[in-house]
């Protein structure tokens, strides 16, 4: 049943919102473009008004481009960048309306019906974009229509206000390709004399759904508004964020916890619903001089858990400035990860969780990565037999399989003095300007280079390890190599 309110479609197109959003950071005068490499060739992925004002366009190669325009200045085109920045765009547009959705990868649409009365009529409100869309140094082109087709072929190929109910009037000059068809059915169209949308709507049905198909009468019905099409917006990410204003201003450390404590629950709270954890936690404490300040906690591993989270506060906490007072604190989940529900078991797990408690403990003060953990690795190689991983960002592995023993400590290889070159191990010998005496040996065990991989150190060919206890007490790991007969010390057992 009509209800008697038309729909209304807006469509911004950003025609150089690659450029644009380059260009706001870090302004340049002149031609500019941003570049990108495909099938070894380095091409035009985006210009600014400059550029295309001297005849280049997107797509032709960047040699060309800098034969054409010497003064063309560069950068590479980051189109990760480009989807945050169309995202940002979005959330700025919900302030027109709260049905906005993305519209391929260079454009926004939105359904506005009923609502271009709260900005005085659609006239104001698509001025009001433009304005403000100026402002921010972003090229725009908008379009408004009865359904997202007409928004859509208006922005791109026209730009401007359809009137309501006069789709076809309107459209009936502007190119096929404003129906969003593919270029082969452009070019087909083309062939057979139909170059407008007018001509189009006039030719028989049947003959071009026999060659064309389907898709090709369904936009030009979207376009006119007799077939529906709907726009389907997107959902804001979750903010975990809470926030708590004092009536009285606050100093004392003790005070600070209490609300700091407050706040992680009911920010523990949300996390739990959504079955996530926070990596990173930004406490704001806003003071009544309006100066802010910061502190931030990084856990060692996604927790929830108010109660193990509020001690891991106090150090930095106590370090703040309160000043005359705070009035106001902020507490963030930076950064969060999934965090499912786990089935409780008869096992504790109170070690590894009193273990992440310090790793976070240390972190703050040395910074997480520098808390590090081996892992094994696969490479018969002593030094590839491990890596060094940040404890917070790595799980700990039991795999460890050696048929031989390894030294506690691995190092660079270092000559020995006062050797021979015969392959077993030397009676005497002297390394890091003392003096050793052999007492037991233990060998040898033959490893070889890997062949597959380039290194320095091992193109001399196979070596010979042997495991030398010392008169002295230290249990040093050697190594002859056979093809340049010489002795050196890698390592170092417990």
């Amino acid at each position: 049943m009509f209800d008697g309110i038309q729909r209304r479609v807006v469509s911004i197109w950003f025609p150089r919102l690659a450029s644009d959003r380059v260009l706001r950071m870090r302004p340049l005068e002149g031609p500019f473009a941003l570049t990108h490499s495909i099938s070894n060739t380095n091409r035009i992925y985006c210009l600014n008004g400059a550029a295309e004002r001297l005849g280049l366009s997107a797509g032709m190669p960047f040699s060309d481009a800098r034969a054409f325009c010497p003064d063309l200045q560069s950068r590479p085109a980051d189109p990760l960048a480009d989807r945050r920045f169309q995202h940002a765009l979005r959330r700025w547009a919900v302030r027109y309306c709260p049905w906005v959705g993305l519209e391929d990868g260079d454009g926004l649409v939105l359904d506005i019906t009923g609502t271009a009365h709260l900005f005085g009529g659609e006239a104001e409100l698509l001025m009001d974009m433009r304005q403000r869309l100026s402002r921010a140094g972003i090229s725009a082109r908008i379009g408004l229509g009865d359904s997202r087709g007409a928004a859509w072929a208006l922005a791109h190929h026209g730009e401007g206000a359809a009137p309501v109910g006069a789709a076809l009037d309107v459209f009936q000059d502007l190119p096929v390709a404003a129906l969003r068809l593919e270029e082969k059915t452009v070019t087909g169209l083309g062939r057979l004399g139909l170059r407008t949308i007018g001509e189009l709507s006039n030719a028989a049905r049947a003959p071009l759904t026999r060659r064309f198909g389907p898709s090709l009468l369904m936009r030009l019905d979207q376009a006119l508004g007799q077939q529906p099409e709907q726009i389907t917006p997107l959902k804001d990410p979750p903010h975990y964020g809470v926030r708590m204003t004092l009536p009285e201003p606050i100093g004392i450390k003790s005070d600070v916890m209490e609300g700091t404590s407050r706040l992680l629950t009911q920010l523990c709270e949300k996390l739990k619903s959504r079955e996530t954890g926070a990596r990173v936690l930004a406490l704001t404490l806003r003071r009544i001089d309006q100066d802010s300040q910061q502190v931030e906690l990084r856990l060692a591993r996604p927790m929830r858990d108010a109660a193990r989270i509020l001690p891991l506060f106090e150090r930095g906490i106590g370090d703040v400035d309160a000043g005359y007072g705070i009035d106001q604190m902020r507490l963030e989940a930076v950064q969060v990860e999934p965090m499912p529900v786990q089935q409780l078991s008869h096992v504790s797990s109170g070690g590894k969780d009193q273990l992440d408690d310090l790793v976070t403990r240390i972190g703050t003060r040395i910074s997480l990565e520098n808390v590090q953990r081996f892992l094994p690795a696969d490479s018969h190689i002593p030094e590839r037999s491990f890596l060094i991983s940040p404890a917070a960002y790595s799980a700990p592995n039991s795999a460890w399989s050696t048929i031989r023993p390894r030294p506690l400590h691995i190092f660079p290889p270092a000559p020995l003095i006062g050797t021979h070159a015969a392959p077993t191990p030397p009676k005497r010998f002297r390394w890091r300007r003392m003096s050793f005496a052999t007492a037991r040996v233990s060998g040898p065990e033959r490893i070889a280079p890997e062949w597959w991989l380039e290194s320095d150190e091992w193109r001399t060919g196979v070596r010979d390890y042997w495991c030398v206890e010392t008169r002295q007490g230290r249990r040093l790991w050697l190594f002859f190599t056979p093809q340049s007969p010489s002795w050196y010390v890698q390592g170092e057992f417990a």
